[in-house]
């Protein structure tokens, strides 16, 4: 099975991917990822990555498909490849379905972890970590059971992420609404395009998906 999970930064991809990968043996295919792993690498693609980079300007397309035209190859017929995040754009969706034609593949589902923008600016400002172990925790749902002290490792250091800010998560939203707009008429039309509550509890979504998929 292959699927593609979309939806904006802080909807949950990362945390459902893992899942699916846990529970079914499926590869997570997240672009950042392969393109990271290439670079340090020193793959073929890797190389090309890291010069395009190091000149300042972004990966292209070309580049992008070399890695999961890579990934793919390499993957058994019968594992399934989770896209997450891409594609992002109509021509990324174009060069996904060539792809996937080429080793055989068809993409099943379409799964939107759809997002209140106000509950997911929330979610992600709140947000902040044992700057030791890495906890996480979050001011409103998630606090350490003894104030100050991580629960894991009882460090009383913490930090949050810079970017974790309202100003960036709405900025994020509008990029994720602008890029993917575009891509939804598409798989839509072939009746795969599948919408779940990402603001529900994490075990939820799961259940959600995997009724999708069964």
């Amino acid at each position: 099975m292959n699927i593609i999970l979309l939806g904006p930064p802080g909807a949950g991809k990362g945390t459902q991917s893992a899942r699916l990968v846990e529970h079914h043996g499926m590869r997570q295919l997240s672009t950042g990822d392969m393109l990271r792993a290439a670079v340090r690498d020193k793959t073929p693609v890797g190389l090309k990555a890291k010069a395009v980079m190091d000149r300042g300007e972004l990966v292209s397309d070309e580049i992008v498909s070399e890695l999961i035209d890579a990934e793919l190859a390499a993957m058994g017929e019968g594992v399934g490849a989770i896209f997450d995040g891409y594609p992002r754009t109509a021509a990324q969706a174009e060069i996904l379905d060539t792809l996937l034609e080429k080793h055989g593949r068809t993409l099943d589902h379409v799964i939107e972890l759809a997002v209140d923008e106000d509950a997911l600016v929330e979610r992600i400002t709140g947000r902040f970590s044992c700057a030791n172990c890495g906890a996480g925790y979050h001011d409103t749902f998630k606090q350490p059971e003894v104030e100050g002290v991580c629960d894991e490792c009882g460090s009383t250091e913490f930090k949050r992420r810079p970017d974790d800010n309202e100003e960036t998560v709405r900025t994020r939203m509008a990029e994720y609404r602008a890029k993917t707009a575009p891509i939804l008429p598409g798989y839509e039309a072939r009746g795969i395009v599948r919408r779940v509550d990402g603001m529900a509890p994490i075990g939820d979504v799961t259940d959600a998906i995997e009724k999708i998929l069964s």
